[in-house]
């Protein structure tokens, strides 16, 4: 896997929207923020395109071109999404695989950018960061713990090795005792599931599966899950770490929620599982260096990222 150099102040960076809209003022915000951070800031197309269908930052063929012309230029030496959606696998086809794999970048978002994610570290064997957005988290609240997180997961290539934290006051929790090690892969939970069948669909095998959801009954996720299970990406993998869920909701049971259905639906699992890791929809976020190698260990609740 390929980790890439960090963007230092008055580097080039670029800023993309690969899946919804934003409005043009949340734009040019975004971008003044960049630019108070000391970077030189590249908009692409899609930053201002005109929605299409209401949900989608430009065609998929414009926010194509998007990302080859930030990985294609050699003077740019960061992605930054600004907001997650909808349709980020209308690009997924659009992309030269070869072209990003020989232009590693820093590539940050979560959510809908869960396609991009899975398919760079799979196709690209490029390592991504599942972080904070622009638009979405850093110029609403770029919190100190967000801001550091992420910084820490940028550095890896300097330092080696990093533990992932939660924010203070917030353990993480043991669903499943042990110890597992491998690379770490995932991102959104419905974008995992919609990849089911694909050519970009989640290899598991051997890895660390990381997840996480916004805005779904607990009935949802349980067939998430079952539909995972019935894959065999849950036996496939060598742990597993359970990301936030925000917004949760059962209106079936409200006393039944997400936690309870992942302590009943891993009871009987061999292998290590944490729950709520703080990486998500959430304030604050951790910034997860997807494609990683990853260790864990329940007894000592440390999550060790390093590089092979």
């Amino acid at each position: 896997m390929i980790f890439p150099d960090p963007p230092k102040k008055g580097d080039q960076v670029g800023l993309i929207a690969p899946c919804s809209p934003v409005t043009p003022d949340e734009a040019a915000q975004s971008i003044a923020f960049l630019e108070s951070r000391e970077y030189r800031v590249v908009p692409g197309a899609s930053v201002t395109a005109a929605p299409v269908y209401g949900y989608c930052a430009g065609c998929g063929d414009l926010r194509g071109q998007d990302i080859h012309r930030m990985f294609g230029d050699p003077e740019i030496r960061a992605i930054f999404c600004l907001r997650g959606g909808d349709s980020g696998n209308h690009v997924l086809d659009k992309l030269d695989y070869d072209l990003i794999r020989a232009n590693p970048k820093v590539f940050m978002g979560y959510s809908d950018i869960t396609n991009f994610h899975v398919a760079f570290n799979q196709r690209a064997h490029l390592i991504t960061f599942h972080g904070p957005m622009v638009k979405t988290n850093m110029i609403q609240n770029f919190d100190p713990f967000t801001e550091a997180s992420m910084e820490k997961a940028l550095s890896l290539g300097a330092t080696g090795t990093m533990d992932l934290d939660n924010p203070p006051g917030v353990p993480f929790k043991v669903l499943r005792p042990g110890k597992a090690r491998g690379l770490c892969a995932g991102g959104n939970l419905s974008i995992i599931n919609s990849l089911m069948g694909t050519p970009n669909e989640l290899d598991t095998k051997g890895k660390i599966l990381f997840f996480e959801e916004v805005d779904e009954d607990t009935a949802h996720v349980d067939r998430f899950l079952h539909q995972l299970k019935y894959a065999g990406k849950f036996a496939d993998a060598a742990g597993i770490l359970i990301g936030d869920f925000a917004n949760q909701s059962n209106e079936h049971d409200p006393s039944y929620l997400v936690e309870d259905l992942m302590r009943d639906f891993f009871a009987d699992y061999d292998k290590p599982v944490l729950y709520d890791i703080k990486s998500g929809h959430c304030t604050p976020i951790s910034t997860i260096p997807l494609g990683a190698v990853c260790t864990m260990d329940t007894g000592s609740r440390i999550l060790r990222f390093s590089l092979e």
